[in-house]
């Protein structure tokens, strides 16, 4: 069960593929718009109501870009988010009703973990980001960086109180209709953690090491790749990538942005400036850009394009940055929101990406000297190529399974 955007959903669908490959019967329970995504993977799917595309572009969605702080966009969301759980409810508990064990994504945890006890079942979540409090970094969905361990540690539980209380009148109506007694918002959350609730992190050890004032109970899997099995790159794009070297994606992934016309003419001017071609995926943003030199694309298999890039420019979304390390290439982060700092100031940390150019200042100039630097200085190249070999190595299914056995499933 999951909800949110794209991201939050793809890695998902390959790591469904694989425990059907296992011998499981797996249901994604997501958004309606994203059933396209366990198409021929031997996923089932179950709809939710929610358009998150076209939540992002209604007015309040487009009222996240007013506030510059992390703290200031999770509020917005956090009204955003009180209005849309509840008209996924019934039908969280209607695709629950037919399982015998949920895997819970972090987007819909405390209403995925009331339903599972409201109905007996065994669960299990299945994160994208490391959202427990710890001293080693503030939480990621406020930009990460760090202010100091006590800090760090503090803000990760005020974190947890906020997302609690978001979830609280969902959470209230999914508990009486099940039969259970009211509780306390955190209640769950502290009896999740005093009996070691198991969280799998889909990420690599090698990008974020697990935490060691983590509790027992939460494991640091490996990436969960989305299902692409034999993916093929648009004939346009391929014929694209064969006139001339190679060039460099942009893209952004499902975030929006105010103002897409001025934002494709900056990228395009910086990419002329540092003498390289693009690659401009529209995404939700919708960029556009023509010229010899340029060609913009829809949805692509990232899988089958990252490699032949030269770099990739990315908005360090959780999918997205996992694919540009499993390509082994290097990147420019442009972080805009909420984790996307978190795992901007990763890339730069691993010496995989020069540092980040933010939405909130990108120039022309400050992105083609960054990509200058990501291009021309070996040492960039050099080291995603082999944290890619490393990466790709790394079997992050395995833990689930291992996890599904022993609940005798």
């Amino acid at each position: 069960m999951t909800a949110g955007s794209r991201g939050d959903v793809a890695p998902y669908t390959g790591l469904g593929h694989a425990l059907a490959r296992a011998g499981h019967e797996v249901t994604l329970v997501t958004h309606e718009s994203f059933a396209p995504l366990v198409a021929g993977s031997g996923v089932g799917f179950h709809p939710l109501p929610v358009d998150p595309r076209a939540e992002l572009e209604s007015s309040r969605g487009r009222a996240l870009h007013r506030s510059a702080s992390g703290a200031g966009k999770m509020l917005r969301l956090a009204g955003m988010a009180r209005e849309v759980l509840g008209r996924m409810t019934d039908d969280l508990l209607t695709a629950a009703r037919a399982s015998e064990v949920l895997l819970l994504a972090s987007s819909l945890g405390p209403l995925g973990h009331a339903v599972a006890e409201g109905l007996s079942l065994p669960s299990m979540g299945v994160s994208l980001q490391p959202i427990a409090p710890t001293r080693e970094f503030a939480p990621p969905v406020l930009g990460g960086g760090s202010w100091g361990a006590v800090g760090n540690r503090v803000a990760g539980h005020g974190v947890d109180r906020t997302v609690e209380h978001i979830f609280a009148p969902s959470v209230a109506e999914v508990r009486s209709q099940l039969g259970l007694a009211r509780a306390r918002p955190g209640a769950a959350l502290r009896a999740r953690d005093r009996h070691d609730w198991p969280v799998h992190h889909g990420f690599s050890p090698l990008i974020v090491p697990r935490p060691a004032d983590w509790r027992p109970g939460l494991t640091v899997a490996g990436y969960w790749w989305p299902y692409d099995v034999a993916a093929q790159l648009p004939a346009e794009l391929r014929d694209f990538l064969d006139a001339g070297p190679a060039p460099v994606f942009v893209g952004l992934g499902s975030a929006t942005v105010p103002d897409p016309e001025r934002l494709s003419a900056e990228i395009v001017r910086a990419l002329r400036r540092a003498g390289l071609r693009g690659v401009i995926q529209r995404g939700w943003g919708g960029l556009e850009a023509a010229g010899d030199d340029v060609l913009t694309v829809g949805e692509v298999p990232h899988a089958a394009l990252f490699p032949r890039m030269a770099a990739v420019v990315h908005h360090c979304g959780a999918g997205t940055t996992a694919a540009g390390l499993r390509a082994g290439v290097p990147a420019v982060p442009v972080p805009i929101q909420f984790d996307e700092g978190f795992w901007a100031a990763r890339l730069v940390a691993l010496g995989v990406a020069p540092d980040a150019v933010p939405l909130r200042g990108l120039t022309a100039d400050s992105l083609a000297a960054a990509l200058v630097r990501a291009t021309r200085e070996p040492a960039y190249a050099e080291r995603a190529r082999a944290l890619g070999t490393r990466v790709r190595a790394e079997d992050g299914v395995a833990p689930v399974l291992a996890a599904l056995d022993r609940l005798g499933t």
